[in-house]
């Protein structure tokens, strides 16, 4: 016996018109910006965060050089005195700076926006200090002191409450020191946010006022 079978093929399946795939392509198109534009925005407020932190935590850490080389402030190797300047924006002291075994000049100002500080180490035989060999690095950037006073002084009577020496400053009346830096946290895209740090510190070598 002889069969015959038929069999038929279906094309129920059909594929994406075209009106459906740009459609489809159009949906995924707008996904894929608005994934790209979340994205963008957490990752630029991820970096404004983070120089946030930067600028409060660079802050804190040129204070606390500050206020130890500053402590330890002594006389230059050519008999120069402790402190050679006290301005407003700008100190000049004499101290040896971490890692060095010599006395260097240090210098810190202001210019514009930038606390830069200079470091001059002395050479030659004798030792004396070649100003044109002063090593200039910036030390905080983002300041909005202005004009305002960075650095401030003291005579040996101060407590806590007494007002700063006044301009011009004899230099043997400084006893006590302050450095005061405001700057931009940068939290957010032309944000006005401030962070500031006020510290001070005796100069031990110039302190004669023991009681206190």
């Amino acid at each position: 016996m002889t069969s015959n079978f038929k069999f038929q093929t279906s094309n129920s399946q059909k594929g994406f018109t075209i009106l459906e795939l740009l459609v489809a392509v159009s949906i995924f198109g707008g996904l894929a910006i608005l994934v790209a534009l979340l994205f963008s925005d957490v990752f630029s407020g991820s970096k404004q965060q983070l120089l946030a932190v930067d600028n409060v935590e660079q802050s804190r850490l040129v204070a606390s050089q500050f206020l130890n080389e500053m402590r330890n402030a002594t006389t230059g190797v050519s008999g120069e005195y402790s402190l050679g300047q006290a301005g407003d924006q700008q100190i000049i002291f004499y101290s040896k700076t971490t890692g060095t075994s010599t006395v260097n000049r240090i210098r810190y100002y202001v210019s514009g926006t930038k606390l830069y500080k200079g470091v001059v180490i002395p050479t030659g035989n004798p030792l004396t200090y070649n100003l044109g060999s002063e090593v200039v690095k910036v030390a905080q950037n983002d300041l909005t002191n202005g004009t305002g006073q960075v650095f401030t002084y003291y005579g040996d009577t101060y407590s806590g409450s007494e007002n700063s020496l006044t301009q011009p400053i004899n230099l043997t009346a400084v006893k006590f020191v302050k450095i005061n830096l405001t700057v931009l946290t940068q939290a957010k895209n032309n944000s006005n946010t401030t962070y500031s740090i006020s510290e001070g510190v005796t100069i031990r070598n110039l302190k004669t006022n023991l009681g206190n």
